[in-house]
């Protein structure tokens, strides 16, 4: 085996221990994993990861375990937010190390092959992770949608009218709760009407994410005085602004989809509505007559 210089024999021992530590993480996640098709692929991926960390070992001649926090980290993101988001967050980070395959090209022919495993025969294998909870993102995305954008108007027009945090804190409960059966069981009843065997997992999954949503945009006025009702609605944006930016990126990892365009579409929907609904609570307020 020929020398090689100091610098390819660093990057060499940091792509080790990340290949081991991604091999750890594989294994651990495709215990869990639903389906013998997502176990089976998990655990291919780890044994790729493992015969590259073998590889790279040849060169060092040194043994290297598995960074445990980081394991711990990414073991913990899949059980809360499932495994196709947690592989591919952690593939995502693989793409930094693009300049240092290059470096290593010159001096290793081996990591070329690696590097081909890689960016393509790895990718194919993600792309076949078949992960329940995402084939309702549709119905999940309906249900944050319709929330942010009815539950955005109508907290804001009961903010300028009532001027008062407890009282929009209950109207925007009663119209959440009420929205939420809706919008369930009209999902329910769509896809019954489309002959879907899954009408009540659709239904479950668009019911829920509406209703965590009206709990997020109803606990500013909570947690403030009752003249503090500016306030309260200022965390309510940044708060929409917030769910928005956490869901967009949670499917735009999972789902390989563009981050910045459906941020912006989503945010810029639910703020404008937040806009004319204070300007209609407003003059409602002063045209109507209602001073609570």
């Amino acid at each position: 085996m020929k020398s090689i210089s100091a610098a390819a024999l660093a990057i060499i021992k940091k792509m080790q221990q990340n290949e081991i530590t991604e091999s750890v993480i594989y294994e651990k996640i495709s215990k869990f994993a639903k389906g013998d098709e997502n176990k089976a692929t998990l655990k291919r991926l780890s044994g790729e990861e493992k015969a590259h960390y073998e590889t790279w070992k040849k060169y060092t001649g040194t043994e290297m375990k598995a960074k445990r926090l980081k394991v711990f980290w990414y073991t913990l993101i899949a059980r809360i937010l499932g495994f196709t988001f947690a592989v591919k967050l952690m593939e995502r980070g693989e793409e930094a190390a693009q300049e240092e395959y290059a470096l290593l090209a010159n001096e290793v022919e081996e990591s070329i092959l690696i590097r081909e495993q890689e960016e393509e025969h790895e990718k194919s294998l993600l792309a076949m992770l078949d992960e329940e909870r995402l084939k309702y993102v549709g119905s999940m995305v309906l249900g944050l949608n319709d929330a942010l954008v009815e539950l955005t108007g109508s907290i804001a027009g009961f903010t300028f009218a009532l001027q008062d945090t407890r009282l929009v804190a209950v109207s925007g409960l009663i119209v959440g709760i009420s929205a939420t059966f809706s919008m369930a069981s009209s999902e329910f009843l769509s896809a019954r009407s489309e002959g879907r065997d899954d009408a009540f997992k659709s239904c479950a999954y668009t019911g829920v994410a509406y209703l965590l949503t009206v709990i997020l945009l109803i606990l500013p006025y909570l947690f403030f005085g009752s003249e503090q009702y500016l306030y309260a609605l200022a965390c309510m944006l940044i708060t929409i602004v917030l769910i928005i930016a956490g869901f967009t990126y949670y499917t735009s990892v999972a789902q390989d989809q563009p981050f910045s365009s459906r941020f912006w579409e989503m945010a810029l929907i639910s703020i404008s509505v937040a806009i004319i609904s204070f300007g209609v609570g407003l003059l409602a307020k002063k045209f109507l007559g209602v001073d609570v």
